[in-house]
């Protein structure tokens, strides 16, 4: 199950377990947050389109952190002008975990039942790969020692 919603003025694509990057939110770390901006739903093929928004839905999130970006360096210059300009600038940006995109009428509780549910059935149809042999090290020939030379010079009378 994915969503695509509006955060901070940006659309994302969601889906639980995600760890995304938003404009900084007025939220304290550890917080639980909810977006209620869904433009789209996808429930396992399912796809509901908004108009603007899609009504009920929302995206419960866990905010992880306060950090900030790279460094934008923007310098202007103009040859022979004798002129030069240096900014730059650090976006704040704020991390939070998807704990789960919810529909109309569903709580946090009921996703993550099945999605228990799913996670049993898949474990219960995967087949485990074959056990691959331990490669063994190869042994290296030992190193030949070069044999001296003795060179010698002939006298001339």
């Amino acid at each position: 199950m994915y969503a695509i919603v509006e955060i901070a003025g940006q659309q994302f694509k969601v889906e639980r377990g995600n760890k995304v990057y938003v404009h900084r939110l007025e939220a304290n770390e550890g917080a639980q947050v909810e977006f209620d901006k869904v433009l789209l739903l996808d429930n396992a093929g399912k796809i509901q389109v908004g108009s603007p928004t899609v009504e009920g839905a929302k995206v419960a999130a866990t905010v992880i952190s306060h950090v900030k970006g790279d460094k934008v360096i923007v310098f202007k210059k103009k040859r022979r002008k004798t002129y030069q300009k240096w900014n730059n600038h650090r976006q704040s940006f704020t991390q939070i975990l998807i704990q789960g995109v919810l529909g109309k009428g569903e709580t946090l509780k009921d996703e993550l039942k099945v999605e228990k549910k799913v996670w049993e059935q898949n474990r219960k149809t995967d087949v485990k790969p074959a056990p691959v042999a331990e490669a063994k090290p190869e042994k290296k020939a030992p190193a030949k020692k070069a044999a001296a030379k003795k060179i010698t010079k002939k006298k001339e009378a």
